[in-house]
């Protein structure tokens, strides 16, 4: 729905030439639904000529884009379009470079705009439309930015001082500096290394300066991931993610301490990073104690994701020295032992969680007892479970349904990849329909829907890649569709797509 408000906002946008001769008579109060109709219907040049006049000192996606009173439309929570987001930095550049001009003429024009927060907006991983931007775009197009500004910036400094100087030079009151603050997510690879580096060397003096919210890198060297982790402002960082980076315990050994600044870091994921303490040796024994304790000194640490790291044995040891209790644990395929799990359940961890990863761990066989007891301590708080890919069957699933069931709050569950059939999946539905918050189900397509015979009990790889009878699997998602529609729960999704996959995000919960 669309109020009359926004709609004349729409038609207003649609002519260009007559808004800009009358923006100087616009109301400030009509700029924030002006600029989300020309966000929504691509307006560029309205965009940019708003942002040249923004006249409040923040302009931030997250609160301009989101579901309001005048547009239900939440456009934050699709994909951003590629030319809006770029229309929106040029605006802020255009902005600053007038107002460099005009400082460099020595007149007196006061700061309006000191914040573009692009925070929030949708991460479509590689880009895979022409029409919207990725994480990955973004923070480049807004490093190139900043080091555009950088060069004209001196230019104007330069030329300024070349002006001043004279006897009396030193009496010459200079204008206070001029910066807008752009607060970003930013993720980098080998391949964007080099423009965000040179962009936050800039950072100091710059008149568009970056505060990172979520840093993420892939594919970096040591030293370059450290770098890139010194020149981060180090209060405004809340989560780093380093993946695929290859670090093991010697490189993490190396990276941690550069976390310690980062005093209100409440995320780290360090997944994929080649950590095995199945065959340690003594000085890598020395790593791990030392990995433990700089995690310690992780104050406001609530997220850790160590997925696909080896950690047989060591749970206790790695997350014993925690200063407070993590919310969010994320340990998919790090073969874990009955003991890990048992330290686990009876931790000050468990009763805070809210989100839960143990998928690719073996919990059909000792690990299922140990898993039940976590369960049952974590149910108070969890929201959030993934036991994808972890060879649980219908007897197994039978055992851990009771402890399941107490999870009242649970909101998302992930069992994909488990050999359930449709009985043991219509019996999981049937039981857990009482979890009124239970929103999104990720099931596994079910092994009578096979159309060959699978090897009993059959691997991952085997449900992975055998041929499903499409015919019969549609019956049976019928059949659970209307289960769910009897059962007075239309707004559950059940489904084997796993492109719903994490909807739930940490910082959402």
């Amino acid at each position: 729905m669309r109020s009359l408000v926004f709609l004349c906002a729409q038609k207003v946008a649609c002519h260009h030439t007559a808004l800009r001769t009358a923006l100087e008579f616009i109301p400030k109060e009509l700029y924030p639904v002006l600029f989300k109709a020309a966000f929504m219907d691509r307006r560029t040049l309205v965009l940019q000529d708003l942002v040249q006049t923004w006249p409040f000192p923040v302009l931030s996606f997250q609160k301009l884009l989101r579901k309001c009173q005048h547009c239900e439309r939440a456009l934050i929570q699709e994909k951003p379009n590629r030319l809006c987001v770029q229309t929106v930095i040029l605006g802020v550049m255009a902005y600053l470079y007038e107002a460099l001009e005009s400082r460099h003429h020595n007149q007196s024009k006061r700061q309006r705009l000191k914040v573009l927060d692009m925070t929030g907006l949708q991460e479509d991983g590689l880009d895979q439309s022409p029409e919207s931007m990725s994480l990955w775009s973004r923070t480049v197009t807004i490093a190139k930015a900043c080091i555009d500004v950088s060069k004209h910036q001196s230019k104007y400094t330069k030329r300024t001082s070349k002006r001043r100087k004279g006897p009396y030079s030193s009496t010459v009151a200079l204008p206070p500096p001029i910066s807008v603050e752009v607060r970003v997510d930013l993720f980098v690879n080998s391949t964007s290394y080099g423009v965000l580096k040179d962009a936050l060397q800039t950072n100091a003096n710059s008149a568009l300066r970056l505060k990172c919210r979520d840093f993420r890198a892939e594919e970096l060297s040591i030293a370059s991931t450290v770098g890139l982790l010194e020149f981060l402002d180090p209060s405004g960082v809340r989560q780093v993610d380093l993946r695929f980076n290859n670090l093991g315990l010697s490189g993490l050994r190396v990276v941690l301490p550069h976390m310690a600044k980062f005093t209100n870091l409440m995320s780290l994921k360090l997944p994929y990073s080649n950590i095995d303490v199945r065959r340690l040796t003594a000085g890598m024994e020395g790593s791990l104690v030392y990995f433990a304790n700089q995690l310690s000194r992780l104050a406001c640490l609530k997220e850790l994701n160590l997925g696909s790291s080896r950690l047989s044995g060591k749970l206790r040891q790695l997350l014993g020295d925690l200063q407070g209790p993590l919310e969010s644990l994320e340990l998919a395929f790090c073969f874990l032992l009955p003991n890990d799990l048992s330290y686990l359940s009876q931790s000050l961890h468990t009763p805070a969680l809210k989100k839960l990863d143990l998928s690719g761990n073996n919990l059909s066989d000792c690990l299922l007892q140990p898993f039940q007891q976590l369960l049952s301590e974590a149910s108070s708080s969890l929201l959030h479970l993934d036991i994808m890919e972890c060879r649980l069957t219908d007897p197994h699933l039978a055992s851990l349904l009771p402890a399941l069931c107490r999870c009242s709050r649970l909101r998302y569950l992930g069992i994909f990849g488990n050999p359930l059939s449709t009985k043991g999946l219509k019996n999981l539905l049937h039981r857990t329909v009482g979890l009124l918050d239970l929103q999104l189900v990720i099931y596994p397509y079910p092994v009578d829907c096979y159309t060959e015979d699978l090897p009993w009990p059959p691997t991952s790889a085997n449900l992975l890649n055998g041929s499903v009878d499409e015919e019969k699997f549609s019956r049976v998602s019928a059949e659970l569709q209307q289960m769910l529609l009897s059962a007075n729960r239309p707004d559950a999704v059940w489904t084997t797509n796993l492109c719903r996959h994490n909807t739930l995000d940490y910082f959402n919960l």
